[in-house]
């Protein structure tokens, strides 16, 4: 049945009233995607944790890029990128780890054949058990059993530090625990892991020796490998590579743990995903002020008592009837989602007040007998705004981080949603 905008956004804030009169914010969820844009994900973010007060906020990256974002938390304690694009234009080894760039980001793919068809082009190492468009143009194409990514970076790390390419001035000044990687490294000798991998140990150590050796290195990590066997512990070694080495802050140098979605860094950069607003943590308490000090709340009102509510446990509160209204914007959890019949079923029940905001008709809205909205988002209206697939240096993301700390102190949630 078809309805005007107000009609329907009032049916949405008298329901949104009475669950938070009747339950409290605790009632609400948002389940987002990473096809949006910032300004967007700002807003949901403002609303969801700074005015309603749920701690029931994440997007559908969660199924995807998570283990990249722990990773890069685990290594950095930030889930922010330490690399550019502009990277690829000044490094001399290039090296994609589970990542077929070819094929997943063709754009990003000309500029790397930019520079090996040009002068002085850069080595490139490609760890993937395929023989993709990217090992065939590879300096050095390794090639393991799948589950044996992190056997494999031991390997690698084990020869370079054997070896002395390390750069000890810059772990001495930025690095703990390098003595105790060194000693959970000594038994992945080449042979070893040859052993493991089935990847000729004469193989490990060309590659070795080209990473190891490398002036100015980039990384490129992917699906292959924060979603495969050990997926965090593998993808956490490639920025150990880059530890090590001494390999980051310098033009040419960086870590990219590559988004599979068109706006998946936007998500997480925006606090509509596992984190806060820039990149800030919600185990940190001096982070935790700020924030709430820009949205001018108390901070007991912005809910960082525990992890934001991952994506699977929001559709669990929602089965057992703690969730009673979900938003569901960008994506369609009735189609992507494991267990479909189940999801379709929770998605159905008639106590649950969704909402479905999207361009289409999906299957959200379609399989509930009684689904509530569907807010048919104009799409010519977006050209305009920000988005950001991966990189946090480029310009277009330095315009966005300034926009969002100007929006962090210009915007309250009182403003959105009273």
């Amino acid at each position: 049945m078809e309805s005007d905008w107000d009609t329907a956004m009032d049916r949405v804030v008298r329901r949104t009233k009475e669950l938070l009169e009747e339950q409290g914010p605790s009632a609400v969820g948002f389940y987002t995607s990473g096809q949006l844009f910032s300004e967007e994900y700002y807003t949901l973010t403002l609303i969801a944790r700074g005015g309603i007060g749920t701690n029931h906020l994440d997007g559908n990256t969660r199924l995807c890029t998570s283990t990249a974002a722990e990773a890069l938390k685990e290594t950095f304690g930030s889930d922010g990128q330490p690399g550019s694009y502009t990277d690829i234009d000044h490094a001399d080894t290039i090296a994609l780890f589970g990542h077929n760039m070819a094929e997943t980001q063709t754009v990003l793919w000309t500029r790397v054949l930019d520079r090996l068809a040009g002068p002085n082009p850069p080595s490139v190492v490609c760890v993937d058990p395929r023989p993709t468009p990217v090992a065939k143009a590879a300096t050095v194409h390794l090639a393991p059993r799948p589950g044996t990514n992190v056997a494999l970076m031991n390997g690698l790390l084990r020869e370079i530090v054997e070896n002395g390419w390390t750069d000890q001035e810059y772990l001495d000044r930025n690095v703990v625990g390098f003595d105790e990687l060194k000693k959970r490294l000594d038994a992945y000798t080449p042979e070893h892991v040859a052993g493991i991998c089935g990847v000729p140990a004469e193989q490990i150590r060309q590659a070795a020796r080209v990473l190891g050796t490398a002036e100015r290195l980039l990384s490129t990590v992917l699906q292959g490998f924060y979603q495969s066997h050990q997926a965090t512990a593998a993808a956490v070694q490639v920025n150990n590579l880059h530890l090590v080495r001494g390999m980051l802050g310098r033009p040419g140098c960086g870590v990219l743990q590559m988004n599979g979605q068109p706006t998946a860094q936007n998500t997480r950069e925006c606090g509509a995903n596992g984190d806060m607003p820039g990149f800030r943590n919600w185990e940190n308490d001096a982070h935790m002020a700020e924030l709430t000090r820009l949205w001018n709340l108390d901070p007991l009102q912005v809910p960082h008592y525990g992890p934001p509510t991952h994506a699977m446990q929001m559709f669990r509160y929602v089965e057992e009837g703690s969730i009673r209204m979900l938003w569901v914007s960008g994506t369609n959890p009735a189609v992507s989602l494991p267990e479909l019949r189940r999801i379709r079923s929770v998605l159905a029940q008639e106590r649950l007040f969704l909402v479905v905001q999207d361009a289409f008709l999906t299957g959200a809205a379609a399989v509930s007998v009684d689904w509530e909205l569907l807010a048919q988002t104009a799409q010519a209206a977006r050209d305009q705004k920000l988005l950001d697939l991966t990189e946090r240096c480029h310009p277009q993301t330095l315009r966005q981080q300034r926009w969002a700390n100007a929006m962090i102190k210009v915007v309250s949630p009182q403003v959105l949603t009273s």
